[in-house]
């Protein structure tokens, strides 16, 4: 069964040295985690990359560009981006059958980040995007990001929103007051910033941007950055939101769900209870999570879901999603899965 993991990172020379000439460390604290040995991993997109994924049982890695992206640049970030996309390319060039990508976006730029999603799409052959929280003091519901969110739609490609760190005055309000070590971790992998995105796409919700798109479809990580679990919660918001549905429409025709490496099957249940086997997908969040020891097919193999879900977890979802394979081949498939275990 072919294992393919929508969420795994890589970064390049070229941005690194743009978030040193901007000094982002002093800002924004995750960027000293792409360091040490996770540094070495997220540059290496060859052999070393490849024995990994052979390793843990990952067949195919969507690659992204790491947060926070190009979220903190300007005008710069256009040709930065289009340089971050070629070499990508490249890279699937050499290994097409092992890696896919999500463009990385001028999102600082919204109409050029706009056509450089459409070229990813139509020439580069990619199969989405990735955000990651707000660009400057704009929340992603802000009518000026709304160009990158249409072209998403109309293009059929998948947004990705990933977490990044929560701005300064957040940080000092809720997640300050210890060690300097503890205070990033608060604010970032540890909590701080799976509220943020998960906050950013609840914005897209209640701003009617699924209303007014309604074919746009967001994936978000570590089973849903909190937001499935407080899904009954929310919609007590329902009679107050103005929008088109309830908001549990939304959860099961807009968002698609993935793991993160949080190899959990007591979050893999919940998810499915929420959005359901059709929109639940496969990630290890590369380099941050892995483990040794076939940590990701492991978890596949051991999943509580019947042979046909697992299907559609470990592929089968992210291929239709992307117009890579139909939904009755998936279903071909799943019931020769059913057959060969008679």
């Amino acid at each position: 069964m072919k294992l393919i993991g929508i969420e795994e990172h890589f970064i390049t020379f070229a941005v690194r040295d743009a978030w040193n000439a901007i000094a982002l460390e002093a800002i924004d604290p995750s960027v000293a985690f792409h360091a040490g040995a996770i540094g070495k991993r997220l540059l290496d997109l060859a052999e070393d990359r490849l024995a990994l994924m052979d390793e843990t049982g990952l067949d195919v890695q969507v690659l992204s560009l790491t947060t926070p992206m190009l979220h903190d640049l300007g005008s710069e970030s256009v040709d930065l981006a289009r340089r971050t996309n070629d070499a990508l390319a490249a890279a699937i060039a050499r290994h097409p059958n092992r890696f896919q990508a999500l463009a990385t976006l001028p999102v600082t730029m919204p109409e050029e980040a706009a056509l450089e999603l459409e070229r990813c799409m139509k020439v580069l052959g990619f199969k989405g995007t990735m955000l990651c929280g707000k660009v400057g003091a704009c929340n992603l519901d802000n009518p000026n990001l709304w160009p990158i969110f249409a072209s998403a739609e109309s293009l059929g490609a998948p947004i990705l929103l990933h977490p990044r760190t929560p701005e300064m005055a957040v940080r000092a309000a809720y997640y300050s007051g210890f060690t300097p070590e503890v205070d990033a971790a608060f604010s970032t992998y540890a909590i701080g910033w799976h509220y943020d995105a998960g906050i950013q796409f609840l914005r897209l919700v209640l701003a009617g941007a699924f209303d007014r798109m309604p074919d746009l479809q967001v994936i978000l990580g570590h089973w849903g950055e909190l937001v499935l679990f407080y899904a009954e919660r929310l919609a007590a918001m329902d009679h107050v939101s103005g929008l088109f549905h309830p908001l549990a429409t939304y959860l099961r025709q807009n968002l698609y769900v993935t793991a993160s490496g949080m190899f959990s099957p007591t979050y893999l249940r919940r998810a499915v209870e929420i959005v359901g086997t059709d929109r639940i997908l496969f990630s290890t969040d590369y380099p941050y999570q892995y483990r040794v020891g076939r940590d990701a097919r492991r978890f596949l193999e051991q999943a509580p879901l019947t042979e046909q879900d697992k299907l559609k977890f470990a592929n089968g979802n992210w291929e239709r999603l992307t117009g890579q394979v139909t939904a009755s081949a998936i279903n071909e498939a799943a019931s020769n899965v059913e057959r060969a275990l008679i």
